[in-house]
């Protein structure tokens, strides 16, 4: 039997994902019912890009760390006071090193809000051991779907692994709240799923040769790469899943993507949640 934990990855919005959950919101607090508990959680944000070394967490009580300006004073209240897990972080430094990456721990380091935003609805209550590890600054889209395969041991071990990014991000189109989704996000957006769908490898790591609008849904590739660093885990064979998500200030796809082995442990991918499409 195949014991491999799923994987996600997540789109994590603007900070305001964080008090208005909107359509997404919704759908990730119905995946994170329905999935089974993992011992351990293991994120990568954009947000946390680091040069040299790719760092991993090692605090046993991890900050919150709000690293953005001008939201109401309701965002900065937030705490997300998920345990850290010292001894997975070691772990995951040795599977980094062994697959040729330069690691190290961070003590110091919380989790961002790419981190800590998207855990809100997936694990509200905060109880499992989170580790969040580093994008390097020099990533590029395959070299992130090496480091998406050498993190992939990690479901193994009843981890879940979450690359959290943005479906789309080109904040100089940003809409106000009611703005309605651009064109070029929603085709950008199913060009994204279809691929999966067909698994084509190839097509996504040259996403920016390939699909409609690329430059435009990313002018910058940071906030795409957590999908291939997610591909890079899933391996050769997978199942995945859409959780739709709307299309947030205009211009933010807010799907995510739930990636499972044929007969993953504990979980049932032939029945998705409300509101949750297969496209295995």
């Amino acid at each position: 039997m195949n014991t491999s934990f799923p994987l996600l990855f997540v789109s994590h919005g603007a900070p305001m994902f964080a008090i208005e959950p909107g359509l997404a919101g919704q759908r990730l607090a119905e995946l994170g019912r329905e999935l089974p508990r993992p011992d351990a959680i293991v994120i990568l944000s954009p947000h946390w890009m680091t040069r040299g070394e790719v760092g991993v967490t090692a605090s046993t009580a991890p900050e919150t760390i709000h690293d953005f300006g001008g939201f109401p004073d309701a965002l900065y209240q937030l705490r997300y006071p998920a345990p850290g897990a010292p001894a997975l972080a070691a772990h995951i430094v040795g599977l980094l090193q062994n697959a040729g990456w330069k690691s190290r721990l961070d003590a110091r380091r919380g989790l961002d809000h790419g981190a800590w935003v998207p855990l809100l609805y997936l694990a509200p209550e905060a109880d499992v051991p989170v580790v969040q590890v580093s994008m390097p600054a020099s990533l590029d889209t395959h070299q992130a779907w090496k480091l998406g395969q050498a993190l992939k041991p990690l479901r193994d071990m009843n981890v879940l692994i979450v690359a959290s990014g943005s479906l789309t991000h080109n904040l100089y189109e940003f809409r106000g709240a009611t703005g309605h989704g651009a064109d070029y996000v929603k085709e950008f957006a199913a060009w994204t799923a279809q691929t999966l769908q067909a698994g084509n490898t190839d097509f996504l790591l040259d996403y920016k040769q390939h699909a409609p609008s690329a430059e435009r849904a990313h002018p910058t590739d940071e906030h795409f790469l957590p999908l291939l660093i997610a591909l890079g885990a899933a391996g050769e064979h997978y199942e995945t899943r859409v959780l739709e998500g709307g299309v947030s200030y205009g211009v933010l796809a807010m799907d995510s993507y739930l990636f499972s082995s044929n007969n993953p442990v504990g979980f049932d991918s032939t029945q998705p949640s409300q509101g949750v499409t297969d496209h295995a």
